[in-house]
């Protein structure tokens, strides 16, 4: 049984467009990278978005 839900599923994920596919991919990708603590993940998100907005304004100093 849960070989023919999963087998169905993947059929229509397979029917989206890229997008969508790849948001779905992300979601299921993060519900198993959760980590032990969820603040961290929280805190990391925070962080990669203050580096990105660094990088955004040039205030960022990048090393090749």
């Amino acid at each position: 049984m849960k070989t023919e839900i999963l087998n169905k599923l993947r059929s229509e994920a397979l029917l989206l467009p890229e997008a969508e596919r790849a948001e779905l991919a992300h979601a299921l990708v993060k519900i198993l990278d959760v980590p032990d603590d969820a603040g961290a993940l929280e805190a990391w998100e925070k962080e990669i978005l203050h580096r990105l907005a660094e990088i955004d304004a040039g205030t960022a100093k990048l090393i090749d």
